[in-house]
């Protein structure tokens, strides 16, 4: 905002020879009126103007701007002046020229703050450098004042060098360049790093233009992060990757190198453009397989360190820098592979077999079950057919459930080895997942490394005794346990199953017979071969009913034959034709009592 020049009045003008129209005055009547009205037009409110300070007391200071009064500020407003006094020219800020009770009303501070504000947006136009008084640590960052106003230095625009402690800046009065501004929240963002980096930026090209690959330079330690170290150069920073901080594996840079460290590093390539280093420490040392024990070979235990995991295997660090895999599949004589942490974890110390031995690429692969027998070898001698064990429910399948007896020895019961008596659909019907249960080895199959188990086996058939105890027209107590479309599942006594199709599971009222019903069942048909029982409800009435009618009609069927004895006394001779009719009749007769 300009700051406007007020015109003064005359102090000698002579108001009475004004009033009564005499010109009495050095100057014209004329010149006297545009004076007077030029002084009143060029002030302005909401503007700078310079006024003189007339008097100073305890609470107000009043100052004369050249209009028809003057003006009263809070002596507050000139805290920052201490040694103020009478004629003094100060800034002041033109709130309004006539306030509701006709005064002019002024301020020295907004003064102060909208010169502020116009010499900061000036720095920043012009990138002019200017000074400022850091106040104050805050989220962040820094609190600086510039010209009376509240500015924020970021942590990362102090220095170019990341600041760990920021206490050492408060208080200090510093040079800046104004970076940024918010005209609209009037906020102001300051940098002190950038006066720096033109100079660095010098200091880095002519650095960079005297590296070579190979290089060996000593540097001090910047910056440590997870993934590497940055390295100053005198200048430049490069970056040791964590990979090449050490021949061994480095979980953390921290372990190798500390802040402001001094360290030799190795140039291994850098970006003229991009200004990147790459640095290696690890490369001034010789590589820790030139220096493993040459009678190492195949065949022979070492001990070591797991020092990485994975899904597939594990490292194991033999010496530092020297690592070998057990894979998996080498950790145990299981068929099934597993994740290796179920066998390993980080940080374990073993001892392995080398089972390879590549010194020329510099691999090693170990292995664990090595150390142990091969339980195959003498399956026959160990669990011979007929055999009888305990075993670890592993996995199931719609087919069967795989166990394992011991590590490395699995075998599979299949779904109909499971029970003699029940009709199992899958096998979580009958054990979980984890529980043991009781085998007998059936087949062994060496080559594919496969036993071939029951359950069942381990106790006699049952279906000789059901064959005598559940014969056909014998009746027995049975649950309905399951309904189905095709009929429903009986339980009977002995753990037996029984199966009744639709139509024989309606009872004496009609009703269909439903689950957890118990009711008397006949057996219409048993099958040992199958271990099959079909079992009827609805027979024992319909038989009921047959029986008594052939009761009831008895003695009209005595009474009937002997009416035909008296009429014809003569018996006759049975022919062959009389014997096929009665077979037939008979045949008949079983077949309706079938159905």
């Amino acid at each position: 905002m300009t700051e406007s020049k007020i015109q003064s009045p005359i102090e000698d003008f002579d108001w009475e020879g004004y009033e009564s129209g005499s010109n009495t005055s050095e100057k014209s009547r004329e010149e006297l009126v545009n004076t007077y009205d030029e002084s009143l037009k060029t002030a302005k409110e909401n503007e700078v103007v310079t006024g003189i300070v007339k008097s100073i007391n305890k609470r107000e200071v009043r100052v004369d701007i050249g209009m028809k009064s003057d003006a009263i500020i809070p002596v507050s407003e000139f805290r920052y002046n201490p040694d103020l006094k009478e004629g003094d020219e100060v800034e002041v800020y033109i709130e309004t020229l006539e306030d509701k009770n006709g005064q002019l009303r002024l301020s020295h501070k907004k003064a102060c703050q909208t010169r502020s504000w116009d010499r900061v947006n000036e720095a920043l136009q012009n990138d002019e450098i200017i000074k400022g008084y850091v106040k104050s640590r805050t989220k962040g960052g820094m609190i600086v004042d510039v010209f009376g106003i509240e500015a924020f230095l970021p942590g990362s625009q102090i220095d170019v060098r990341p600041i760990r402690d920021y206490d050492v800046f408060v208080g200090k009065t510093m040079e800046f360049k104004v970076v940024k501004i918010n005209q609209e929240y009037k906020n102001v963002v300051v940098s002190h790093k950038a006066l720096i980096e033109a100079e660095l930026e010098q200091q880095k090209k002519e650095i960079i233009s005297k590296l070579e690959k190979g290089q060996v330079l000593e540097g001090k330690v910047k910056n440590i992060t997870p993934y590497g170290v940055f390295v100053d150069l005198g200048g430049v920073d490069g970056l040791v990757h964590i990979t090449d901080l050490s021949w061994g594996r480095v979980s953390d840079p921290h372990e190798v190198v500390k802040l402001d460290q001094d360290i030799k590093v190795v140039i291994i390539d850098f970006d003229n453009e991009k200004k990147r280093i790459a640095l290696g420490i690890k490369q001034l040392m010789p590589h820790p397989w030139d220096n493993l024990d040459p009678n190492l070979k195949v065949g022979d235990h070492v001990k070591g360190k797991v020092v990485v995991m994975a899904d597939y295997g594990a490292f194991v660090e033999v010496q530092p820098g020297v690592e070998g895999l057990v894979h998996v599949s080498e950790m145990s004589w299981s068929q099934h592979l597993r994740s290796a942490q179920d066998f390993l974890k980080a940080g374990d110390e073993i001892e392995a077999v080398i089972l390879t031995l590549d010194r020329d690429e510099r691999k090693m692969s170990l292995g664990l079950k090595q150390l142990k027998k091969d339980p195959w070898e003498d399956i026959e001698e160990k669990y011979a057919i007929g055999s009888r064990h305990t075993a670890k429910v592993r996995n199931f399948t719609h087919f069967g459930v795989f166990v394992e007896i011991e590590e490395g020895v699995d075998g599979l019961i299949h779904i109909s080895d499971l029970s003699w008596t029940k009709k199992i659909k899958h096998p979580s019907e009958f054990t979980q997942v984890g529980n043991e249960i009781e085998v007998q080895v059936l087949e062994i199959d060496k080559d594919n490394r496969r036993l071939s188990l029951g359950h069942k086996q381990l106790e006699e058939n049952p279906w000789d005794q059901f064959e005598g105890e559940y014969n056909v027209g014998s009746i027995h107590k049975g649950k309905v346990t399951e309904v189905l479309d095709k009929g429903a599942v009986i339980s009977l006594e002995g753990g037996v199953e029984g199966f009744a199709t639709p139509k024989h599971l309606v009872k004496e009222d009609g009703t269909q017979a439903k689950l957890g019903d118990e009711l008397d069942f006949k057996v219409i048909e048993f099958n040992k071969d199958n271990r099959r029982i079909i079992l009827s409800h609805s027979r024992i009435a319909e038989d009921a009913t047959k029986a008594e009618r052939r009761a009831q009609s008895a003695p009209r069927r005595a009474e009937k034959r002997q009416q035909e004895s008296v009429a014809a006394p003569a018996i006759e001779k049975t022919t062959l034709g009389d014997l096929g009719a009665l077979q037939a009749l008979k045949e008949q007769m079983q077949k309706e009592e079938k159905k």
